[in-house]
């Protein structure tokens, strides 16, 4: 463990999962449980991008921008990430059961409010706090995991998170694309308070409180924040956080335009967009899929040089079909190039980052996803500025994401031979 971090340890009842359960009289997590904090995991980020496909119709009908209607996505994404450095600690202070039925309620009485919003600027608002609210699923999915988990255990856990989450950002616009054939995109929000009602129902009958009183935190805010500081010191977490925030920020550039590319300029129909985005679900599947075992079975650092790879090329692909006026094939081949190589990147720089921080394991992966959702917030509406009439922006912004990605690796590469670092990683 590195030295920086040694201040932070503290007597942990909650390493094994016969402990927490007896500590909190509960049994060992079982199915059930781990279908609850997927679905915790995966509705934040569904609720971001499941109105994707109706996102033209719905700047015509409130008379908005392109640039100002990807506000809302934008909204939406900082309120994913600034929710789940403030849900982590209070969930450390008063436990993971209290904080997820609050936060799921407001998500609930969010969605409505976007549902009934009747301007721009108040779809934006409605959208932030969305976003704050479903992020409070995020963050209480990686703090149980910590609680009822430990070891390689905790490990592949958050890495089957990570990929849940980012699974759940490309096929929210298919499922939004089924929805756009029976409803407008007021019912899409609809749909998302009824999905809100589902979560509220299952954690109130499944998900019991895996913080035992003892085992919480005093600290607050100002302990998380000695903890995110030590954290972002140590070279090798902050190299995977800035990777994961690049390759997500070109991700998210695509969630955010690939609408009005595909549609305006290409003109797909809501359920051939759909369809488009079906497919770089299988791709992000696949290659998620094999990215982990690769990673176990070959080199962590080669399976994340080979996914950032696959993000320049796939991008830099966007960025010349776009110049050069090439058909849809290439740009849906491009597209799910680069969408794939997000996909490889992701089991070795959530590896990385969290392999040497089990016991601040939650502090990490809070900042893993503030670096993914607000890098992704700030380029979302940059990829409008131009209007709807060429896909230029969306390379050249996917581009400059994927390059800056490489710099992350800079800091994160594999360590010289004999070093601690290099032990601790080989």
């Amino acid at each position: 463990m590195p030295a920086s971090l040694t201040s932070v340890r503290r007597d942990d009842s909650r390493t094994t999962v016969g402990e927490v359960a007896r500590a909190s009289n509960l049994a060992p997590p079982g199915r059930a449980l781990g279908v609850v904090l997927s679905l915790l995991t995966v509705f934040g980020p569904i609720s971001m991008d499941l109105y994707l496909p109706v996102l033209p119709a719905l700047t015509a009908d409130l008379g908005a921008s392109t640039s100002a209607a990807q506000l809302t996505v934008t909204a939406c994404l900082l309120g994913l990430a600034l929710g789940q450095v403030v849900a982590g600690p209070l969930s450390d202070r008063f436990g993971r059961r209290r904080p997820l039925l609050i936060g799921v309620g407001a998500f609930i009485a969010a969605s409505a409010w976007c549902a009934v919003s009747q301007t721009i600027e108040m779809l934006v608002a409605a959208r932030l706090v969305q976003g704050l609210t479903g992020a409070v699923g995020i963050v209480i999915a990686q703090a149980a995991g910590r609680d009822l988990y430990s070891g390689a255990r905790l490990l592949r856990y958050y890495g089957r998170l990570t990929v849940l989450g980012g699974l759940a950002a490309i096929i929210g616009p298919v499922i939004g694309g089924q929805l756009a054939k029976i409803t407008d995109w007021r019912g899409t929000f609809v749909f998302l308070a009824v999905v809100g009602v589902a979560i509220l129902a299952a954690s109130t009958g499944v998900l019991r409180e895996t913080l035992p009183p003892g085992s919480r935190r005093a600290g607050g805010l100002a302990d998380s924040g000695r903890v995110f500081r030590r954290l972002v010191s140590e070279r090798v977490f902050l190299g995977a956080v800035l990777i994961t925030g690049f390759v997500n920020a070109a991700l998210f550039a695509y969630l955010s335009g690939a609408t009005f590319v595909l549609q305006g300029i290409y003109g797909l129909s809501p359920q051939g967009y759909s369809y488009a985005f079906g497919l770089n679900s299988l791709g992000f599947m696949v290659f998620g899929y094999l990215a982990g075992r690769i990673a176990e079975r070959w080199s962590v650092y080669g399976t994340l040089v080979a996914g950032l790879v696959m993000v320049v090329a796939g991008a830099g692909g966007v960025l010349l079909t776009a110049t050069a006026h090439l058909p849809l094939a290439a740009m849906v081949v491009s597209l799910l190039t680069m969408v794939s190589g997000v996909a490889v990147t992701t089991p070795p720089s959530t590896s990385l980052a969290l392999e040497n921080y089990p016991e601040v394991a939650g502090s990490a992966a809070s900042l893993l996803g503030l670096a993914r959702f607000a890098f992704g917030g700030v380029t979302a509406p940059l990829v409008g500025l131009a209007g709807p009439e060429t896909a230029v922006p969306l390379g050249v912004v996917t581009v400059t994401a994927a390059l800056l990605g490489l710099v992350g690796y800079v800091l994160l590469r594999p360590p010289t031979a004999g070093t601690p670092e290099h032990r601790a990683f080989a």
